[in-house]
C-alpha cells in the first residue's frame, strides 16, 4: 500500500525548490535512482521504447535545463534565474537570450532567443496525466549516503543528495496526482503541479529529482509522440532523523520514521508497515496552455535592430530606453539628454561594437559597427 495523501497545502514553504542546492553550493550541479547509485547511469540518450522521449529537446541554461517550445522560445523554471544575453546551448549551438516572460500564476518562465531552433518539443494538452508514465530530465546531484531508520535493525529508507557533476540524466516515474497549491494559506504563484512518487517497486529507471534538476522537462507519451507535460519545480524536503536535528535533503522511497522539517517545526511521519514515498513536483504545462500560446503568438522583433539600454550604475539593472530612436542607415542610436548620470549599453542578437559617442544639441548619438566592443553589450 502506498500513501499518496497530499501534505497540508499551507506547508508549501517547506517544499524545497530543486534549484536551491546549486544556488547555495556552486559545485552541486541529477536524477536519483532507486536501483543504482552509479553516476554514469542514464547519462546518454534513451533508446528502445524511450527513443526520442525528450532528451533531444533539452538544452543547457547555465547549470540547469530548458526545453525549446517554438522556433524562438524555450521554457524553464523561473526560479533558476538567468539574464538577457546569457547563452542557451542546444544541439551544440548557443542562442543568446533576448527577452523573457514570467507566468503570473506559476514558476514557468519563457525565454525568447536570437535566431531559430532547428526543432522544438510538442506540448501535452490533455488533462489525463494521472496514472501515465513519464520521462524526466535533469542535472542535479548524485546519490549520496544511505538514510537508515528503525529499531533494532535500521533499514534503508533512501539516500541523501550527494555531490554534483553537471551531467544530464534521464529517469522514469508515473504521475500520481495533480496538486493544487494555490489555495489559502498556501504560497501563491505555484499553480497546478504534477506529483510523482519515488516508488521502491518502480523498476530500473525509477527516479526522483534533487538540487540542480529545476527547469528540466517532464515528458508523457501521447500516441506515438512524447510531449512536454511539466517543468521540474520542487521535492518533498527537508527531513531530519530526530526532532530538532540537523535537516538534510534526500531521495526517500519511505519517509516513515523521519521528521519532515517545516520551518522550525519538526513533524514526525509514522513508520508504517508500508512505504510512504517522497515525491517530486513539476509545473503542469497543460494548465497554462492559454498563457503559453499568448507568449508564442507575440510578434518577434527583428534580430538586426539593436536596442539601447540604460542604468544608473554600471552594475545595472539595465532597461530598454523607449525614447531612443534608431537611424538604421547611419547605424546610429539617438537618445535625449537627461540630467542624471546614465550608463548605456546596446542589446543585440549579434555582436556589435560602439565606434563613436557624441552629443548633438540635446541628443546623445551612439554609432555602432560589427564586432567586439570594450563597452558592456548584450
Amino acid at each position: 500500500m502506498v500513501d499518496f495523501r497530499v501534505t497540508k497545502l499551507g506547508r508549501w514553504l517547506g517544499r524545497w525548490l530543486v534549484a536551491a542546492a546549486i544556488l547555495a553550493r556552486s559545485t552541486a550541479l541529477a536524477i536519483l535512482f532507486h536501483s543504482t547509485g552509479d553516476p554514469a547511469y542514464n547519462t546518454t540518450p534513451p533508446t528502445g521504447s524511450l527513443t526520442n522521449s525528450g532528451w533531444q529537446f533539452q538544452g543547457d541554461w547555465g547549470a540547469f535545463l530548458g526545453t525549446p517550445i517554438s522556433p524562438h522560445h524555450f521554457i524553464t523554471a523561473a526560479h533558476v534565474g538567468g539574464s538577457i544575453g546569457d547563452p542557451f546551448r542546444f544541439n551544440g549551438e548557443s542562442y543568446l537570450a533576448a527577452d523573457f516572460f514570467d507566468d503570473p500564476q506559476t514558476d514557468l518562465r519563457i525565454w525568447r532567443v536570437c535566431g531559430s531552433f532547428p526543432s522544438f518539443a510538442p506540448r501535452y494538452s490533455g488533462t489525463n496525466e494521472v496514472g501515465r508514465d513519464l520521462v524526466v530530465f535533469g542535472r542535479g546531484t548524485q546519490r549520496g549516503a544511505e538514510i537508515r531508520v528503525g529499531d533494532p535493525v535500521p533499514q534503508v529508507h533512501g539516500w541523501t543528495w550527494g555531490a554534483g557533476d553537471g551531467l544530464r540524466r534521464f529517469g522514469e516515474n508515473r504521475v500520481s496526482q495533480i496538486v493544487e497549491a494555490d489555495n489559502p494559506p498556501a504560497v501563491t504563484g505555484v499553480g497546478q503541479l504534477l506529483a510523482a512518487a519515488f516508488d521502491a517497486q518502480g523498476g530500473a529507471n525509477e527516479c526522483t529529482v534533487s538540487g540542480g534538476d529545476s527547469g528540466g522537462g517532464v515528458f508523457i507519451r501521447d500516441g506515438a509522440e512524447w510531449r512536454l507535460a511539466g517543468v521540474n519545480y520542487a521535492v518533498d524536503s527537508p527531513f531530519s532523523l530526530t526532532a530538532g536535528g540537523e535537516p538534510f535533503y534526500a531521495a526517500l522511497f519511505d519517509r516513515g520514521g523521519l521528521y519532515e522539517v517545516d520551518s522550525t517545526n519538526y513533524v514526525l511521519i509514522p513508520n508504517r508497515a508500508f512505504n510512504l514515498p517522497g515525491r517530486f513536483y513539476a509545473t503542469r504545462i497543460s494548465s497554462r496552455s492559454d498563457w503559453i500560446e499568448s507568449v508564442l503568438a507575440a510578434p518577434i522583433p527583428p534580430d538586426s535592430d539593436p536596442i539601447l539600454q540604460a542604468a544608473g550604475s554600471p552594475a545595472g539593472p539595465f532597461v530598454d530606453l523607449p525614447g531612443a530612436t534608431l537611424q538604421r542607415e547611419l547605424r546610429t542610436i539617438v537618445t535625449p539628454r537627461v540630467a542624471e548620470v546614465q550608463f548605456y549599453r546596446v542589446r543585440s542578437c549579434r555582436r556589435l561594437r560602439l565606434t563613436e559617442i557624441h552629443w548633438e544639441g540635446e541628443s546623445l548619438h551612439l554609432r555602432y559597427g560589427d564586432g567586439e566592443t570594450s563597452l558592456p553589450t548584450d
